[in-house]
């Protein structure tokens, strides 16, 4: 079973990649798209037949674009998982616990107020102390409230996370006019501006961290069933959940800092993932990679078809799908709860 998930989810994987790098303004056949990205990867393997306007659209702009959806959807969808599993709370997610406004807090400090003075990776170190921060002042706001129970981290989380948006609409309104249609755009989640320098950080992120968490995934499957057993188990409960809190932040910080607010998306596919192959994390994680990428690379093609040839924001998209799919998951388990 597990292997023909894989194997099935590589090959959903391999046509969704090809149709979002073939749709758009200009549609390019699949055989192009293929052609190019096989020339680039062993030159002279393909002999050209093909424009070379076409081969710039395709490697310039929408190889670019499409890695940074698959990187995104899978950071997302991985630490939605580790999440819930930590938190024991089905309806944990970077966007609801306050993590992904802290690293939009952290990135319009970058862009509106104090400038690349690092270079480029200032953007994507303020989102991760961004959504780190936001992520501290969650756990600071449950404890001080005493309010231990997994529902009431996500509800800190989300009164965090409005408390965050506000002060960051507020650096918006007291930032530079001519740079706020760029980071309102930005805030509303977009992949238009990726290029293959910018792959680098969010790459690097998904690769250290992804891989810790997938070799703590024993560790995940003993905190779904509670602190006491965790802790009768020989695993330090606050402290693992904190680190993973940590990664989760660095993950999402880096997406944010180069995708924009993205919602939802680890929200929905662990579930999704679930469903399919159970609730051991050595599985779920893998596949919640593969099913992300997926899930975004697909959002970004009805972004970028549904208004055509304007680019809708893909946040929009993740946004309208995930509220229906929340409010699916909450009748769900209210009818679990009654039956």
């Amino acid at each position: 079973m597990r292997i023909l998930t894989i194997s099935g989810s590589m090959l959903a994987l391999s046509i969704s990649l090809t149709i979002a790098i073939s749709v758009g303004a200009v549609s390019i056949p699949w055989s192009t798209v293929w052609g190019v990205m096989v020339n680039h990867i062993w030159p002279g393997a393909v002999e050209p037949s093909w424009p070379a306007g076409h081969e710039a659209i395709i490697w310039q702009i929408r190889v670019p674009r499409a890695a940074l959806a698959m990187l995104v959807g899978a950071g997302l969808a991985m630490v939605g998982s580790s999440l819930q599993a930590v938190t024991r709370n089905a309806l944990a997610d970077p966007h609801l616990l306050g993590i992904s406004s802290g690293g939009a807090f952290g990135a319009i400090v970058a862009l509106l107020h104090t400038g690349l003075f690092l270079g480029t990776i200032t953007v994507p170190l303020l989102a991760f102390l961004g959504a780190l921060g936001a992520t501290l002042v969650v756990l600071g706001v449950t404890r001080l409230a005493a309010a231990g129970s997994a529902d009431r981290l996500v509800l800190a989380g989300v009164a965090v996370s409005f408390i965050v948006m506000a002060l960051a609409n507020m650096l918006i309104f007291l930032g530079d006019p001519k740079a706020t249609h760029t980071v309102v755009f930005w805030m509303l989640g977009g992949l238009g501006l990726a290029e293959w320098s910018h792959l680098l950080w969010p790459l690097a992120a998904l690769m250290l961290c992804g891989a810790w968490l997938w070799g703590r995934a024993g560790d995940l499957n003993v905190m779904t069933a509670g602190d006491e057993t965790a802790i009768t188990l020989g695993l330090a409960a606050q402290r693992f959940r904190l680190e993973v809190f940590v990664a989760g932040a660095l993950i999402t910080g880096v997406m944010v800092a180069f995708s924009g607010v993205i919602g939802f998306v680890g929200l929905m596919v662990p579930h999704i993932v679930r469903m399919i192959v159970g609730g051991d994390y050595r599985k779920v994680l893998p596949v919640c990679a593969l099913f992300g990428a997926i899930l975004l690379l697909w959002a970004d093609i009805a972004a970028r078809t549904i208004m055509a040839p304007e680019d809708m924001p893909v946040g929009i998209v993740t946004g309208l799908v995930g509220g229906v799919f929340f409010i699916w998951l909450l009748r769900r388990r209210s009818m679990g709860a009654n039956g």
